[in-house]
């Protein structure tokens, strides 16, 4: 039995991670598709997202590793693009563009930290922003205030979505600590271009 949901399980994350890199859905609208997708019972227990995230980077790996690689380079140039714009904000990025696995399916997500929390939304109204008000759960699951905008991706050609997810500054602290996984759940400015420099083994191959 314990082999048999072993299987059904590896067999939901493979699908789920094939319609987050070809669809850019999250993670657990992604299973929740594998499992219809697959003629599975609603309440089948759900690969959790470690296991995921390994078939997410699998499936790059295998499928494409080259095109993914280009995509992702082009999203975090415009989440740094949009972290310049708002610096004063403290901005944080996270989701898939900040751990690695963004495609030119994938959102931007960035965190901000302000003293005001109507300050970001006016700034957007300052610069003339068009955007559209709305709410997520944060972290802790409690909602949080986002404001979604589109912008131009000319490396991709394409328009991409950015939400923007305001924060109490308080909460700042908070949002730096590990993940499940021991990582980094978001990064700011510095940290991202950090992870964009590249390797030395990168540079050789060049």
């Amino acid at each position: 039995m314990d082999a048999y949901r072993d299987s059904i399980n590896n067999e939901m994350a493979a699908v789920a991670a094939r319609l987050v890199v070809e669809e850019g859905l999250e993670y657990a609208a992604a299973k929740r598709r594998a499992v219809k997708q697959l003629g599975l019972n609603t309440r089948t227990a759900l690969p959790d997202n470690v296991t995921l995230d390994a078939a997410v980077r699998e499936y790059i790996a295998v499928f494409c590793p080259e095109t993914q690689a280009a995509e992702l380079l082009a999203l975090r140039d415009m989440a740094l693009l949009w972290m310049g714009r708002l610096a004063e904000f403290r901005p944080h990025l996270g989701g898939a563009v900040w751990h690695g696995t963004a495609t030119r399916h994938s959102d931007i997500y960035l965190q901000l930290f302000c003293d005001d929390p109507k300050a970001a939304e006016l700034a957007l109204l300052d610069h003339r922003v068009e955007y559209h008000p709305g709410s997520v759960n944060g972290w802790r699951g409690e909602p949080v205030q986002a404001l979604t905008l589109r912008t131009r991706c000319d490396a991709l050609g394409q328009w991409v979505l950015v939400h923007l997810m305001v924060h109490d500054l308080d909460d700042l602290r908070g949002a730096l600590k590990p993940d499940a996984q021991g990582r980094k759940p978001r990064g700011d400015a510095p940290a991202l271009r950090t992870l964009m420099a590249p390797t030395p083994t990168k540079t050789q191959e060049h």
